[in-house]
């Protein structure tokens, strides 16, 4: 029996090793640049080194036209192709931009295209930026043995309910309390022009009251409601007690940059959506002030200003009278916010100060990942710099790096430790950034005082 028993291990001995090198053959065959199409019309883009590491990268874009894309950047693909991860992502099908709907079934399309060139990788995590933060969370719950952890950096993962809802608080203060005799539309843009059209007025609007230091406190206090950050330029931020300067960078960052980008594409995701899932009716605007990490900062411009706060919010509570579609809700619940349940380790970066998708998001995204169970698999971390998405290549690696030491090990140590990541980004030749931080409670978002949901 024993002989008999020895002759069997030895053949499957044998033959695991054929099936090791057929695999290493087929990679090697297989290295180079792939593309392909989906059934569905999504376009796929893969990158294999001949010296394949055995892991697979799934890697998600962020906002914007559907191309398909494999890595955040040139320099941060050449770093992973360098050592030796391949690399694979698709475009999304749409049919907007938001393309949340299809985005998780593309890229497991995606996955599996590549597979069957490769055959099974040995490791395969998920790397989502931006709206792509929130495809890889979502992978991250539906996942299963199909990949072994994931990355979002710089993730929308607060999901598109609370986006819509804490951007609109700010427009709607913006053009209500600035411009109260224009009208300015917020929500249910017939197309992409009317959109663009509403963008501008805003806009115009934050620009030309930064003139006064009223106009100032009203910009301040739209700022705080859309949850943006008191540093945009420059190589430090304002003081904490600098009020003034951070009004400053605030109106930089609503003027030259986000007004124009999020009233844009808030038609994309109310495409996606079929409707408007956004409401200021039923909102209490003294509330979410007072909920905020800026409240101190607009009741000081206030009081310099000589304004009246409790009136303005009075007013802003009293003549909000927007009201979503809730079929468009019910969509952007399914397809665009996540439950917290995660079925793999993940791990979350951030930058401190991100103008686009508020660092405010991961506070709360980390409260629905704890209240569904999973706070163990879970882990945060922040690079202290200003920007959206405006990681160093060697911080990014360096996240993966101690992500790919929790999938080995089963334990996270203090590998996201912000000395730990900065040493591993200092290995790299990048220069670590990564600082210990808190971040501040998302204003406005759904569960949040002020918002608890919406009032029929």
């Amino acid at each position: 029996m024993r002989r008999w028993y020895g002759r069997v291990a030895a053949l499957a001995g044998t033959l695991l090793l054929a099936i090791g090198l057929t695999a290493g053959v087929a990679a090697g065959a297989t290295s180079g640049h792939h593309t392909g199409q989906l059934p569905d019309g999504a376009a796929w883009v893969a990158d294999v080194p001949a010296a394949w590491n055995g892991t697979t990268i799934l890697y998600s874009h962020g906002f914007g036209p559907l191309a398909a894309q494999n890595a955040p950047d040139d320099a941060t693909r050449q770093a992973l192709l360098d050592s030796g991860y391949a690399l694979v992502g698709s475009s999304y099908s749409g049919p907007s931009w938001w393309a949340l709907a299809s985005a998780v079934g593309d890229q497991f399309g995606a996955l599996a295209a590549l597979d069957r060139l490769t055959g099974p990788p040995r490791r395969t995590l998920a790397w989502g930026t931006s709206m792509g933060g929130l495809v890889s969370a979502l992978e991250a719950e539906a996942g299963g043995h199909r990949l072994d952890g994931v990355l979002s950096t710089c993730g929308l993962v607060a999901g598109g309910l609370n986006l819509n809802n804490y951007q609109l608080d700010g427009e709607y203060a913006l053009a209500h309390l600035l411009a109260p005799g224009q009208h300015v539309k917020l929500v249910r843009f017939a197309g992409p022009d009317e959109a663009s059209a509403s963008a501008a007025a805003l806009t115009k609007i934050a620009t030309d009251a930064q003139a006064t230091p009223a106009g100032q406190a009203r910009i301040a206090l739209a700022a705080a409601l859309m949850n943006e950050p008191t540093w945009f330029t420059g190589p430090t931020p304002p003081a904490p007690a600098d009020y003034a300067g951070q009004e400053v960078q605030q109106q930089q960052e609503l003027a030259q940059f986000v007004l124009g980008f999020v009233v844009s594409g808030r038609y994309q995701i109310e495409l996606a959506a079929g409707g408007n899932s956004a409401f200021t009716a039923g909102v209490d605007y003294r509330a979410l002030l007072a909920g905020s990490s800026h409240a101190r900062q607009v009741r000081a411009l206030y009081r310099a200003a000589g304004l009246d706060l409790d009136a303005d919010l009075t007013a802003l509570t009293r003549d909000a009278d927007i009201r979503p579609d809730p079929a468009a809700v019910r969509t952007l619940a399914r397809t665009s916010t996540v439950t917290g349940r995660l079925r793999v380790p993940t791990l979350d970066i951030h930058t401190t100060d991100d103008q686009l998708v508020p660092v405010e998001q991961e506070d709360w995204y980390g409260k629905q990942v704890r209240r569904a169970g999973g706070g163990a698999l879970l882990r945060q971390a922040y690079v202290g710099t200003t920007g959206h998405c405006a990681f160093r290549p060697a911080e990014s690696i360096a996240a993966l790096h101690a992500l790919e030491s929790r999938v080995e090990t089963g334990h996270w140590s203090d590998v996201t430790e912000p000395r730990r990541l900065n040493e591993a980004a200092d290995g790299l030749g990048g220069g670590g950034r990564y600082v210990r931080f808190d971040p501040p409670r998302l204003t406005g978002g759904l569960g949040e005082p002020g918002r608890w949901g919406f009032r029929a």
